[in-house]
């Protein structure tokens, strides 16, 4: 029963975020009917990217109780590779995403880039690419032949990506500094463009901080680019994956490195716990909706500790996998400590 509880509320959770309706007015379908050549993405074409500053998009909103303090800034870029919204089981497009398919474009706007790019739309521009993802199964894979084909959907996406920050560093950065930005499969990608372009590379002197969420990484990934232990640090790389206290997932028990794990709500490494008093405010299923101390954060062995999050309505809500609100349960949070690293930047 428990089980069939906890699916019904993520497929809840997931109904709500493809469906909800942010405060401004944006283009209607046709801004996701896209005509592609071969497949592939063109980013000098505005329609190849779900969010970017040259167009109105659900990035672009704002919580309604942030609205009055709400400043907009464009000295500094945000690049995010946003998440895997290609769930849909069977695979209608194979292993890789369709960019021509108009409902997941708009699955991946009015979730991904409205829930958790907005996070940074006062901090800089905000740019982030449609791209071929992999299917969440590439994740799983149960034979051989699956993770060779993972494994090229995996490849395929990234290239994707890669092509889009070229695009971007060609065409729009014209020298200002960058945050890096993602969320579970954007964070698979998002690590290998740190290493190829930033990594004991010119680039790296501008890069004012990476958030790679949801997925594990090992601190020795990167040789010239540090872990993050204090709020104001610069250049740095912050972390977590959340799961509820004292449960730790038999895949992670499995993983023979030990990940990155930041606090959202301290930033701080001597500070490994934070009592939910200290949390702002997450935006949970009604983006409009601000929800202060929603959720504490321990640091545990290589994942983040938050106790059952407090909303109305987590009566329903016993599972222990927070992964969907990484970044969600610390919307505040880590959109006010975006702020204080911008600041040590210029500093």
């Amino acid at each position: 029963m428990k089980q069939l509880i906890n699916y019904l509320f993520m497929l809840l959770l997931f109904a709500m975020a493809s469906c909800a309706k942010p405060p401004q007015k944006f283009d209607g379908k046709e801004a996701y009917q896209i005509k592609t050549d071969h497949g592939k993405p063109n980013y000098a074409d505005l329609h190849f990217w779900a969010a970017h500053p040259y167009k109105h998009d659900p990035s672009d909103s704002v919580p309604e109780p942030l609205r009055a303090n709400y400043r907009a800034d464009s000295t500094v870029d945000i690049f995010f590779v946003h998440p895997t919204t290609y769930t849909s089981e069977p695979k209608n497009f194979g292993w890789n995403a369709d960019l021509e398919d108009a409902a997941l474009n708009g699955k991946t706007d009015y979730s991904t880039i409205l829930y958790q790019a907005s996070i940074f739309n006062d901090a800089g521009r905000i740019f982030a690419p449609r791209y071929r993802q992999a299917h969440l199964s590439a994740y799983f894979p149960k034979t051989k032949e699956d993770s060779t084909e993972a494994a090229k959907a995996f490849e395929l996406a990234y290239e994707d990506v890669k092509t889009a920050f070229e695009y971007y560093l060609a065409h729009y950065n014209n020298g200002r500094p960058i945050i890096i930005a993602s969320h579970s499969q954007g964070s698979t990608h998002s690590k290998r463009l740190l290493k190829e372009y930033f990594d004991g590379k010119p680039l790296k002197n501008k890069l004012v901080a990476a958030y790679v969420v949801g997925m594990v990484f090992d601190p020795n990934y990167l040789t010239t680019i540090p872990v993050c232990t204090k709020p104001n640090q610069t250049g740095c790389v912050c972390a977590w994956r959340t799961y509820k206290k004292d449960y730790i997932p038999p895949f992670v028990e499995k993983e023979n490195v030990i990940s990155i794990v930041t606090n959202p709500l301290t930033w701080d490494a001597s500070l490994p716990n934070a009592d939910r008093d200290l949390n702002k405010g997450g935006i949970l299923l009604k983006f409009n909706k601000l929800v202060p101390r929603v959720a504490d954060a321990s640091v545990s062995n290589k994942i983040l500790w938050a106790g059952k999050p407090h909303f109305f309505g987590n009566l329903f809500y016993t599972s222990k996998n927070f992964h969907v609100a990484d970044m969600n349960l610390y919307y505040l949070s880590i959109r006010e400590n975006v702020h204080t690293r911008i600041g040590a930047f210029w500093k």
